[in-house]
């Protein structure tokens, strides 16, 4: 898939969409991005010395994993993360590097997928991590089981949150 293909399954849009390309392989999902090095996420980080905030690396792992939800996604759904665990950061990711994307859905319950990723340049590892998602539609899960966090601006986000809740607004 191109990146024209990805806006069709994925809610992201530039600058945020990182993705370039993403092949469908079995039950793994094997996307790429190549660092410019006029990324938004690179000024300032750090001058001189440009290297791929941890996060954002995992953003692109979060997005290539939402590739293997397409169906759900185009129906309507959301993603939002509800965890990212077990992160690991082995080399920093610079400009000029294409960054390797491999994702899988390792279990599903509910509105809820559970996956793991890694991402590399050249063969070598950069991030691993585990993570989940809420499969959101309408501000209520998609699979009718449970809550999840709504999106912003929807009636449900609008209610306040007790006190010392996660704020949903910072989920994806």
């Amino acid at each position: 898939m191109n990146k024209e293909e990805i806006k069709g399954i994925l809610p992201h849009r530039e600058p945020m969409l990182l993705l370039d390309e993403v092949e469908l392989k079995g039950d793994e999902a094997a996307g790429r991005l190549t660092i410019k090095g006029d990324e938004f996420f690179l000024q300032g980080h750090f001058p001189g010395n440009p290297v791929v905030p941890g996060v954002i690396q995992c953003e692109m792992l979060a997005q290539n994993c939402c590739v293997l939800f397409a169906d759900e996604l185009r129906a309507g759904g959301t993603p939002f993360y509800t965890s990212l665990d077990k992160v690991r950061f082995k080399r920093p990711v610079r400009p000029g590097d294409t960054v390797e994307l491999r994702c899988k859905v390792t279990r599903a319950r509910g509105p809820f997928r559970f996956c793991e990723g890694t991402a590399s340049v050249g063969g070598e590892v950069c991030c691993t991590a585990s993570m989940s998602f809420a499969l959101v539609d309408g501000g209520r899960a998609s699979a009718g089981q449970g809550s999840a966090a709504a999106p912003a601006g929807s009636p449900a986000s609008a209610s306040p949150a007790p006190a010392g809740a996660a704020n949903p607004e910072n989920r994806r």
